[in-house]
């Protein structure tokens, strides 16, 4: 397993042209360079790729994925957190939105917090737990928060204990992230 681990990062590495040890790597180019741009610059300069490789690219393509087997969770195993992250636009939110409602009995989302004035319509519990500024930034400051960020002017975020809360009903927490 250790041999097919560092056959896959001295692809990648070959990949996205970079160097220094096979155990550490670091990506200087962005995420569209393909393996097509690594097999040209090859033939421009032959040696390029097998100096930085150890062993050649082209013999580690003949298995170039991983087969992935499904995750079965055993019983005594606790749920586990899902996170989509995604830029806005995208469907992230649909995606959690269409989770929980196809199976509402196995998925549900952490109860936001929120330092906005609650609407009239809105419980407490229900659609976010309404907390001072204070008492928001404090949690931020005592590592309470998994995420938060600000909009409009208001903070919001999830705070680990609301994550807590579904896991130890025995669901698995899906949250939705914009990556900022």
């Amino acid at each position: 397993a250790e041999e097919e681990t560092l056959q896959a990062t001295e692809l990648v590495a070959c990949m996205w042209g970079v160097f220094s040890s096979p155990d550490v790597f670091a990506l200087t180019a962005g995420f569209r360079r393909s393996l097509r741009l690594c097999r040209r610059k090859a033939r421009i300069n032959q040696q390029s790729c097998y100096t930085r490789c150890p062993s050649s690219c082209y013999s580690s393509l003949a298995a170039p994925y991983e087969e992935v087997v499904r995750y079965q969770r055993h019983p005594t195993d606790r749920n586990r957190l899902i996170i989509l992250v995604g830029p806005p636009g995208v469907g992230v939110n649909e995606l959690r939105r269409r989770l929980i409602t196809s199976n509402p009995r196995e998925f549900q989302s952490a109860i936001p917090h929120t330092t906005r004035v609650q609407k009239s319509y809105e419980m407490n519990g229900r659609e976010y737990h309404y907390v001072s500024k204070e008492t928001f930034e404090n949690m931020v400051y005592s590592h309470r928060m998994l995420e938060y960020g600000e909009y409009k002017g208001y903070l919001y975020g999830t705070s680990i204990d609301a994550v807590r809360t579904v896991l130890d009903e025995g669901k698995i927490c899906v949250i939705d992230l914009e990556p900022q």
